[in-house]
C-alpha cells in the first residue's frame, strides 16, 4: 500500500474486525470494466525543491487576467481589492477557523459574521440577513423555495434576464418539486416585460423573481415589480450579481422587495477561475424564520459582556432535520470575511466612487464602439456596467482579434439566447483605463469596417 501509511498487519486485523478476508472484495459493488488496473501514469518521486519547480512550470501555462485587459463580466467581475483584504484573511485565526458549532470559542468568528450580516443589511436595506450562501445561483433558489413556504403557493414568476445559470440551479433545485415556472419575456429595451407580468400573473403566484441590474447589464424598475407582486399577495425577489451597482442605485429594501439576494464575488473576492464565490441573502424580519442558513445574534452574558451567538440555525445538520428549510450546510465563512473587509474598507463614499467610475467608464466604451461601422446598440435600457451590442462579424472573430493583443472581449449572447446571434455583452469596470478602452475599439474598428 504505497500511499496509505499502515502495515500488512494493521490492514489484516481491519479486515478480519469485518469480516472482509481481502481489500478486493470491498470494491465488489464497482463493475470490471469501470476498474483501474494499470498504475497512475505519474512521474517517479521528487524532492519539494523538484516538486516546487514542476508545480511552477505547470502554472506557467495558465494566462492570468492580470496579464490581459478584460471587459468580460456576466456574472463574475474584475474590480481592484485593497491589500487589506489577503492581509486580513489571510490571517491563521481566520483562514483556519470552521463551523462555529461552540460560540464560547468561537467568538472571533461569529463576531466577524455579525459584522457581515450586518453591512449586507446596510447595503441592500433589508432588516436581516444570514450568514451567507454558496453563491448568487444557489441563493436565488433557496429564495424561490422560500417564497413557495412562506406563500403555500406552487407558481414563480421568472424573468427571462436573470442570468441563465442561474435560472439552470433554480431548474435543478425544482425538479422534484411541484412548483411551476412561468419566464417572462424581454422587452425591446432589454427589461423584464412588466405587462406581460401584470396580465399573467394570479392567485397562484408565490413570487416574482428579477435581477437588477439584468443579465444584459440594464436597470430594471424595481418599484413596478414590488406592487404588482403585493397586489396579489405575492413576494418579490431580487437578485443582484453584481453588488457594486448599490454603491449608487437605491437599495431593493426600500423599493418594496421581500427578499433580496445576490452574489458576493464582486465584493473583494479575486475571479479565482470562476470561484469560490459568496452567495447573499437578505430579507424582512417577518420572513426571518422561513430563511435558510443561519443567523449569528449579538446578546450579552450574566455580567454584562457583550458575545455572539448562533441566533438562527435551521438547517438539517441541527435539530430541525427534515423540517430544515435548507441543506445547505455551512457557510461561506472566508469569502464573507473578505466581503466585510471590502465593504468595511471602502465605506459608503468609496462605494459611491467605484460605482460612479463604472457607470462613466462603461459610458465612455458603449460610446466608442457605437461610433464604429456596423455596431449597433441592442437594447436601450439605462445601464451600470455592462451593455449589449450587435454585431455584423462573429463575436468569436472579434474576440479571437481582442485574445491577439492580450484582451479578453465580451460574451457571446448566442450561447445563452439562440435569438441573439451576433450580439455581445461587454463589462467595464473601474479596473479599466481610458487607454485600455482606446485600444479595444480601435482593434474592434479595425476588423469590423
Amino acid at each position: 500500500m504505497r500511499f496509505i501509511p499502515t502495515t500488512k498487519s494493521d490492514i489484516e486485523e481491519m479486515l478480519n474486525e469485518i469480516g472482509v478476508d481481502s481489500i478486493d472484495k470491498l470494491f465488489q459493488s464497482i463493475p470490471e470494466p469501470l476498474r483501474m488496473r494499470e498504475d497512475l501514469n505519474l512521474s517517479s518521486a521528487m524532492s519539494e525543491l523538484e516538486l516546487t519547480r514542476h508545480l511552477k512550470k505547470i502554472s506557467s501555462k495558465n494566462q492570468l487576467v492580470e496579464q490581459h485587459s478584460s471587459f468580460l463580466g456576466a456574472g463574475s467581475y474584475r474590480h481592484f481589492i485593497p491589500s487589506i483584504i489577503s492581509h486580513i484573511a489571510s490571517r491563521s485565526e481566520f483562514y483556519t477557523s470552521y463551523t462555529p458549532y461552540q460560540p464560547e470559542i468561537s467568538q472571533g468568528t461569529l463576531h466577524a459574521i455579525f459584522e457581515f450580516q450586518s453591512l449586507i443589511c446596510m447595503l441592500t436595506g433589508m432588516d436581516v440577513a444570514n450568514a451567507s450562501m454558496y453563491d448568487g445561483a444557489s441563493s436565488l433558489a433557496e429564495a424561490a423555495l422560500m417564497a413557495s413556504r412562506i406563500t403555500k403557493r406552487k407558481e414563480l414568476i421568472v424573468s427571462h434576464v436573470i442570468h441563465p445559470d442561474y435560472r439552470n440551479v433554480l431548474d435543478t433545485y425544482l425538479t422534484h418539486l411541484d412548483i411551476k415556472i412561468k419566464t417572462a419575456p424581454v422587452t425591446k429595451e432589454g427589461l423584464t416585460d412588466f405587462n406581460w407580468i401584470k396580465k399573467e400573473i394570479n392567485d397562484q403566484c408565490a413570487a416574482i423573481l428579477i435581477q437588477n441590474p439584468n443579465f444584459f447589464g440594464v436597470i430594471e424598475n424595481i418599484e413596478l415589480f414590488s406592487e404588482i407582486a403585493h397586489n396579489k399577495n405575492a413576494l418579490q425577489i431580487v437578485s443582484i450579481a453584481e453588488p457594486v451597482s448599490l454603491g449608487i442605485l437605491k437599495p431593493p429594501g426600500q423599493l418594496g422587495t421581500d427578499i433580496v439576494t445576490g452574489e458576493g464575488q464582486p465584493l473583494g473576492i479575486p475571479m479565482n477561475f470562476g470561484g469560490p464565490s459568496l452567495g447573499l441573502f437578505a430579507t424582512q424580519e417577518k420572513f426571518v424564520r422561513n430563511m435558510p442558513g443561519r443567523l449569528v445574534g449579538e446578546t450579552v452574558d450574566s455580567e454584562e459582556r457583550r458575545g455572539y451567538v448562533l441566533t438562527l440555525a435551521t438547517r438539517e445538520q441541527h435539530i430541525r432535520r427534515e423540517r430544515a428549510t435548507s441543506n445547505i450546510c455551512t457557510n461561506q465563512g472566508l469569502c464573507a470575511l473578505m466581503a466585510t473587509v471590502y465593504l468595511s474598507t471602502m465605506g459608503k463614499n468609496g462605494m459611491k466612487e467605484v460605482a460612479e467610475q463604472n457607470i462613466q467608464k462603461a459610458s465612455y466604451a458603449k460610446k466608442r464602439l457605437l461610433q464604429i461601422n456596423g455596431i449597433q446598440l441592442k437594447f436601450s435600457g439605462k445601464i451600470f456596467n455592462e451593455f449589449v451590442i450587435k454585431t455584423k462579424k462573429s463575436p468569436a472573430e472579434i474576440n479571437g482579434q481582442l485574445l491577439k493583443h492580450s484582451i479578453i472581449g465580451g460574451l457571446d449572447l448566442e450561447k445563452y439566447y439562440p435569438d441573439l446571434k451576433n450580439c455581445m455583452l461587454f463589462c467595464v469596470t473601474e479596473y479599466n483605463t481610458k487607454e485600455e478602452i482606446d485600444k479595444m475599439t480601435d482593434i474592434i474598428a479595425k476588423h469590423c469596417e
